[in-house]
């Protein structure tokens, strides 16, 4: 798919590496990983959590070869509370990087957005300490994206489609316009505050259902689009005028706000769907992990216990 639709940049997540690793063509990533574990030694849970991020930084070293740009590496959600956890993983990730010969100016680490204190400590700490640039993910929120600009982080990837997945299942009304489409609604209003108060945080929609969705964002920063969605994009012979620009931005009725962490908590608090949706983030990745983590278990320990 890379080959074919050519993207400037690439992502991975748990949930994407688990569904690749269970692929003929890629068991000599996964043997690759194995192997590394099990020649790092340590406990048999220390074992394993070496052989997975060897095997998200191997997906990652081929994603590279195929683009010219920067592939975005997850760290575990379930360190997605624990700062210190998550930034020593996401220095690790870049280590291992730096063993295949690919400097982090590559490497955008994806974090969960959670915390206005958690955005910025990773800001001072990765970004202006290590120089490691950040992917805050699984933004729902306006809240989260005021925290993760005021904290300078490199780029965010607010989701459309599971904002419009949350509507539509708590709500009466199925079907959405594009330009009434929640999910694109709420990166609007994120790229217009960021363009008219000049945060230099990169905004890169994410998690598209339809074409719709996609268009309705023309001239967003950057747009993470799937496989699916660009082979339908690719069918159609359509001028696509901006949808979003800075001028127009610029000229919003939109006031500037700061978050401490109390009211970073009480306006991520009020959006119901933000919360739900990020928690449910958080767990479902989380099981990925878990579940890519009990394969490479099985494939490493399995033989030596005679099953």
């Amino acid at each position: 798919a890379i080959d074919e639709y050519k993207p400037l940049d690439a992502t991975t997540n748990p949930s994407l590496i688990l569904a690749a690793a269970q692929m003929p063509a890629y068991q000599e990533l996964v043997d690759n990983a194995v192997a590394y574990g099990k020649k790092l030694g340590g406990s048999e849970e220390e074992q394993i959590k070496n052989a997975c991020d060897k095997l998200f930084v191997l997906f990652g070293a081929e994603i590279l070869k195929r683009i010219p740009g920067r592939v975005s590496t997850e760290v575990d959600a379930r360190l997605s509370f624990d700062k210190e956890g998550m930034i020593q993983r996401a220095r690790r990730l870049i280590d291992l990087y730096k063993e295949a010969g690919i400097g982090k100016e590559r490497i955008l680490i994806k974090l969960s957005s959670t915390c206005c204190s958690e955005a910025a400590c990773v800001r001072r700490v990765l970004e202006a300490e290590y120089g490691i640039h950040c992917n805050m993910t699984l933004l729902f929120s306006f809240a989260q994206a005021v925290a993760c600009a005021e904290a300078g982080v490199t780029l965010i990837s607010p989701f459309v489609g599971r904002i419009l997945d949350w509507y539509v299942a708590n709500g009466d009304k199925k079907t959405y316009e594009p330009s009434e489409d929640p999910g694109v609604k709420s990166v609007t209003k994120i790229y217009n505050y960021y363009k008219k108060f000049g945060y230099k945080t990169i905004v890169m929609g994410a998690s598209f259902r339809n074409t719709g969705e996609i268009k309705a964002l023309t001239g967003c920063d950057y747009l993470t689009i799937s496989p699916k969605l660009l082979a339908e994009l690719s069918k159609e012979y359509v001028k696509l005028t901006p949808t979003l620009s800075v001028k127009e931005a610029q000229a919003c009725e939109l006031e500037k706000i700061h978050l401490d962490e109390k009211t970073f908590r009480w306006h991520h608090n009020e959006d119901q769907m933000a919360v739900e949706k990020l928690s449910d983030g958080i767990r479902k990745f989380a099981a990925d992990a878990v579940k890519l983590e009990r394969m490479l278990k099985e494939r490493m320990f399995s033989a030596e216990n005679g099953k």
